[in-house]
């Protein structure tokens, strides 16, 4: 990811003005990309599982894959969506960052071992110094790398810098010669993992609840449209239902739509905490620890220069709460953690 394409997302989002979402409306269009925790959403589509919850609301839902992770987020910065599949981290940088008010509708997971720093043959973390490393850049594998190698006194200033690589070239350019460490996430963790030599030194497990996977969505769209809301939730928590309890018919059509089997789909899932459970999710987003994790990550997007264009200080978006309490800075809050629909899912009242 490079920083001018999020300035010129967040550009383009500035000039055309939050206020053209603010309508109500019958269609909605959620963006999502290839990750473990993110492949329900094709299957909901594909499934008519989407479309059974957007009819019960009179309504339409079109969920829409996205081969490039940042050019999704950009696209839905830009308003050509109205939600899309992203974690914590990115949400911060990039349409919050940018201007638009943004709401974490469904937060469906934390990657507990999906995201990991690899290294090409025996060593530790402080074998990384003097080495490049290759990542998507200002992703959350550069800030896993950043924590990985915070935790044994190094920083990125100890390597021989880090290689803007995008996650469809990810595989290829391990193999290469040239290539001694990667940063990435998962299905290619585990396909860089087969080969030979592949050794993996620190990964989002020994950073837990850090790297959040969530839907988010258009705050004011959500506002003026609680109907959208209830369509993907109750959507979505069906599903949840289903692969909790192991059905693998819908295990197998995810498995096989991020190019694996339902051996090694299931293998990923047993490093994502997926909150099948709403009120698993709930519990999460209202915990004492998500604010703490927040300023973390604000503090990150800061040091790199990607926390909005012109960003004074790592409080500069303002993040909200469930409970009301922010952190950032209050008079800017443009990014929300909403426990109100999955609440409704929890409750039984979608």
């Amino acid at each position: 990811m490079q920083k001018t394409t999020i300035l010129s997302a967040a550009i383009l989002a500035a000039t055309m003005g939050a206020p053209a979402w603010a309508e109500q409306k019958t269609e909605f269009k959620l963006a999502w990309s290839i990750y473990v925790g993110w492949m329900p959403w094709g299957y909901l589509e594909d499934s008519g599982i989407m479309d059974k919850w957007a009819d019960k609301y009179g309504i339409d839902v079109e969920i829409v894959q996205i081969n490039d992770y940042i050019e999704s987020i950009n696209q839905y910065t830009a308003g050509a969506f109205d939600g899309v599949s992203a974690t914590n981290m990115d949400t911060l940088s990039i349409p919050s960052g940018g201007g638009v008010d943004t709401t974490a509708l469904i937060v469906g997971d934390y990657s507990n071992g999906n995201d990991a720093v690899i290294l090409k043959g025996e060593g530790d973390l402080t074998s990384l110094a003097g080495k490049p490393v290759n990542l998507v850049e200002l992703s959350v594998s550069h800030y896993l790398l950043a924590r990985g190698l915070d935790s044994v006194g190094l920083s990125e200033a100890d390597l021989d810098g880090v290689i803007n690589t995008s996650d469809a070239d990810m595989i290829a350019a391990y193999s290469t010669n040239d290539v001694q460490a990667v940063v990435t996430w998962n299905p290619l963790v585990s396909s860089i993992l087969e080969i030979p030599g592949a050794n993996k030194l620190f990964d989002s497990a020994d950073i837990p609840g850090e790297i959040i996977d969530m839907m988010v969505v258009n705050t004011e769209t959500l506002a003026d449209n609680p109907d959208f809301g209830k369509a993907v939730a109750g959507a979505w928590y069906e599903l949840m239902a289903l692969m909790a309890a192991g059905d693998e018919g819908a295990l197998t059509a995810m498995a096989e739509a991020s190019g694996t089997d339902l051996a090694g789909y299931k293998a990923q899932l047993d490093s994502t905490e997926m909150f099948f459970d709403p009120a698993a999710a709930v519990a999460f987003t209202e915990s004492a620890e998500l604010p703490t994790t927040m300023v973390n990550v604000a503090e990150f997007l800061f040091d790199k220069g990607i926390l909005g264009e012109g960003a004074p200080s790592a409080d500069f978006v303002g993040v909200a709460y469930p409970d009301g309490s922010t952190t950032g800075d209050a008079g800017n809050v443009k990014f929300r953690y909403d426990t109100t629909y999955m609440k409704m899912a929890a409750d039984g009242a979608l």
